[in-house]
């Protein structure tokens, strides 16, 4: 899978110090999409409302046409500008946040986290490892959801991302005590 192109829509709401897709920018990593009519017809949008899990099925589209994330704070994230069609958003499944403003918040992923799932979850082990090395914190987001990121990796469909993550939140509830016993 050589030669993914990954984009980010930028909206330039952090400090660009701070940013983690402008210093993947920086580093080559990424391009910066400033339009998004400049993001090729079929590239697969890393977008957390999208109805679909990202998966392995989505493999074809990324590398022909591309791998989009959204940077923009959570905040903000309804407001975000709306993306023309021909774009195939998907969403990301369970995984815990180690950046520094989120760290162990479900679901609350800086733009390099969730590029670097992404490409784990296709395979790219090793870019992936590569993207969060660029970060003091980078290490400790593949340690952190190493399980989770090989779980949803194996799986080929975004039907079975989701029941990895069932399976995977299941066994977090139960290990809190939060599922009753039925007997």
């Amino acid at each position: 899978m050589r030669g993914i192109r990954v984009y980010a829509l930028m909206q330039r709401e952090d400090d660009p110090r701070k940013c983690t897709a402008a210093r993947l920018v920086r580093a080559g990593e990424i391009r910066a999409a400033r339009d998004v009519k400049k993001i090729p017809p079929g590239a697969v949008v890393l977008d957390p409302e999208a109805p679909k899990a990202f998966s392995r099925e989505d493999a074809d589209a990324v590398m022909k046409h591309g791998l989009l994330v959204l940077d923009c704070s959570w905040n903000q994230l309804t407001r975000f500008p709306r993306l023309r069609s021909g774009l195939r958003h998907r969403a990301l499944p369970f995984l815990v946040a180690a950046n520094p403003v989120n760290f162990g918040k479900p679901q609350r992923l800086c733009s390099a986290e969730a590029v670097a799932a992404a490409l784990y979850i296709l395979g790219e082990k090793e870019r992936a490892r590569k993207t969060m090395s660029l970060f003091r914190w980078g290490d400790t987001f593949i340690e952190i959801n190493e399980m989770l990121l090989e779980g949803y990796s194996l799986a080929h469909t975004s039907a079975g991302v989701v029941r990895v993550q069932s399976e995977a939140i299941g066994s977090i509830s139960v290990a809190r005590g939060d599922s009753k016993d039925p007997q």
